[in-house]
């Protein structure tokens, strides 16, 4: 009988541990290849004209995206934080907390989804698609490899375009906080002089350094996914729209973990 009861059990015992071995062994390889994109930019052996190439299409490809995600949102939230703002008669605090919130929070997350979502999806089908028609295969038959050849230049591409692309959205942003704080009742003069009382340097470059790690979690995940295709092109689809999938997820799941290391300790008022 007791042989009888344990055995359903068994299952969900090795389904359990199946979970934890592909988790971990995501977290391997997403580190491999990022630990390896570093070793050949360490040494040199990245070709600069392809990063260049990949900087162009991973990054400036997608400013259109994020300044038109960003300069929504940014209307969006004004319009509803200076409708109560203005209600509870504080217009004066708008102009810090919008452009504070962008700065840290806002800008840098809407950077990472937005190069996620586009960025992302064209790193893994087009690497799938390498894969699929055996142009990987090919690599290491010539002994070049797919790592220093595919993955590091859209490693280093994501990691140096990605602040670029935070400083359009939080430019975007905050023109947008702007713009419709002005229509609500907060003249512009008094928006800015509270961004100018609110915000310091140290709150823009602490929504930069998120988005490195930003960059390097969407290019390596992106790569992996794209790596690991299999199936022809069904097998690409899968890929990508895992990638993105992925992607979004750990900017959203990094970013809390970034914003408890980022903040400075904690004041008492006595």
């Amino acid at each position: 009988m007791a042989e009888q009861s344990a055995a359903p059990f068994v299952p969900q015992r090795r389904q359990r541990n199946g979970i934890v071995r592909s988790v971990l062994e995501f977290i391997g390889e997403i580190t491999s290849l990022a630990a390896q994109s570093g070793v050949c930019l360490i040494r040199g052996r990245i070709a600069l004209r392809d990063a260049v190439t990949q900087m162009a299409t991973l990054g400036i490809d997608s400013l259109p995206i994020v300044v038109v995600t960003a300069l929504s949102t940014g209307a969006v939230f004004a319009f509803y934080t200076t409708g109560v703002f203005v209600r509870f008669g504080a217009g004066r605090f708008v102009g810090g907390t919008l452009t504070l919130s962008f700065l840290m929070e806002l800008g840098p997350l809407l950077a990472g989804i937005s190069v996620a979502a586009r960025s992302g999806a064209a790193i893994a089908a087009e690497i799938g698609s390498m894969v699929v028609t055996e142009q990987v295969d090919a690599l290491r038959a010539m002994a070049v490899s797919p790592v220093r050849y595919l993955v590091a230049p859209r490693v280093l591409a994501c990691v140096a375009m990605m602040p670029i692309c935070c400083l359009f959205a939080d430019t975007a942003g905050v023109v947008g906080s702007i713009l419709m704080s002005s229509i609500n009742g907060v003249p512009q003069q008094t928006f800015i002089e509270s961004a100018r009382t609110f915000v310091t340097e140290a709150d823009l470059l602490k929504g930069v350094i998120k988005t490195l790690w930003f960059g390097l979690t969407i290019a390596s995940v992106a790569c992996r996914q794209g790596l690991r295709v299999h199936g022809g092109a069904t097998g690409v689809g899968r890929g990508t729209t895992s990638s993105v999938v992925l992607c979004i997820v750990l900017v959203f799941v990094s970013d809390f973990f970034l914003a408890q290391a980022l903040s400075g300790p904690s004041i008492t008022i006595r």
